[in-house]
């Protein structure tokens, strides 16, 4: 008898234990932080290397253990139809947004200054400058990171899963009369008082007193400065139009022209058939069809990258860069590996003082409201 109940005890706790692993429960994160304005706090830091931005509702970013990436939670990353709210550059439309950010700073990273220098970073929108996660520009690395593609997403997703941005400076600056100046800090915070800036464009400054009595400011008429913002990401990772694709940006001009949207289409542009214009490049390096790409399961991306060395003023290619990514899936229990860009020369970079951090998750883009959700794990980077 003593056996018999051992024996029952030990399948209900195999049945408890296969009813837990089929039904784990996904753990939000709920922080976020602003790393261009914001320092983060030890809580907001995820597993010592990633903090959060963009939309913040329970579902939008989760600890995942029903899909682990060698044994752990991955990130689940998700976006509802309603979930766009960012203003898109042509008028009237809207972008969706919740990412991991590999960049970013702490107080720690602002101990060594006084006050004044954590005040300005955040007037200039440069806190992450000062912290974790930023190569230099024109520098070799080797990244990788894995992303899970249920076959539930639907084939006209609009979506950068991982991406590459530059870091550039505000105090860059064109004048009303064309000038264009890199600023001291004191120079650009004179500015900086009586102006407000939207997106690359300074306003100015207009007093508005409430009913109550209160003093606010709201933007006036554009006064002609322009404040460098950064543009396209020097490299994406995503989805568009029915494709699977990797492209790669590069803009020589000093301070970047905003109206300047040179900008490869992945349905129309041949692989390795730049779209150029005076100042910038945009190549399709590789693109692949929704169909064809492989769904759940881990898909592993080994990226080699030479960044492009610029002439800052000169506005010249000192050095074109070189882009190498290998894919590497399991399929019906077989290990596949594709070269998929094979050390290809390419320009991919911004010429800007800094250089390039790394974000991954859903960025959705083209005004789509299509659901997203997959999941991202696995990210490592080094230099070469």
């Amino acid at each position: 008898m003593k056996k018999r109940n051992l024996y029952l005890l030990t399948l209900l706790q195999l049945s408890l234990a296969t009813a837990y692993a089929q039904n784990k429960k996904l753990i939000p994160i709920p922080s976020r932080v602003n790393v261009q304005a914001d320092s983060a706090k030890s809580q907001q830091i995820i597993d010592k290397e990633w903090v959060a931005v963009g939309i913040n509702k329970p579902y939008n970013l989760q600890y995942d253990p029903n899909i682990p990436f060698k044994g752990k939670p991955s990130y689940r990353f998700e976006l509802k139809a309603e979930d766009n709210s960012l203003e898109g550059y042509p008028e009237g439309e809207t972008k969706g947004r919740v990412e991991l950010s590999y960049s970013y700073a702490t107080s720690n990273d602002f101990k060594k200054f006084p006050q004044s220098v954590y005040d300005n970073a955040q007037k200039l929108k440069t806190v992450y400058h000062y912290g974790k996660g930023i190569c230099e520009q024109g520098s070799s690395r080797s990244y990788t990171f894995s992303v899970y593609i249920p076959s539930s997403l639907e084939k006209n997703v609009s979506t950068i899963f991982a991406q590459w941005h530059g870091a550039p400076s505000r105090t860059l600056v064109q004048t009303p009369q064309g000038e264009v100046k890199l600023l001291s800090t004191e120079e650009f915070l004179a500015i900086y008082d009586r102006m407000i800036f939207k997106k690359n464009i300074a306003h100015d400054k207009v007093e508005k007193k409430g009913k109550d009595g209160k003093i606010s400011y709201v933007a006036g008429k554009p006064n002609g400065w322009l404040v460098e913002q950064g543009g396209y990401p020097p490299l994406a990772f995503g989805f568009s139009k029915g494709y699977f694709y990797i492209k790669a940006n590069s803009d020589r001009q000093w301070l970047s022209d905003k109206t300047d949207r040179s900008n490869a289409d992945v349905e129309k542009t041949e692989i390795m058939k730049p779209l150029s214009s005076e100042f910038k490049s945009s190549t399709i390096a590789y693109k692949m069809s929704f169909e064809d790409f492989p769904k759940d399961c881990w898909i592993t991306f080994d990226v080699n990258i030479d960044w492009t060395m610029y002439g800052k003023k000169a506005q010249t290619i000192l050095k074109p860069g070189k882009l190498d990514v290998m894919m590497k899936y399991t399929k019906d229990k077989k290990q596949l590996t594709k070269h998929i860009v094979n050390q290809q020369e390419i320009l991919i970079g911004r010429n800007d003082e800094d250089g390039y951090y790394f974000k991954f998750g859903i960025y959705r883009v083209g005004n789509s409201t299509v659901p997203v959700v997959y999941n991202l794990a696995g990210y490592s980077e080094k230099a070469r």
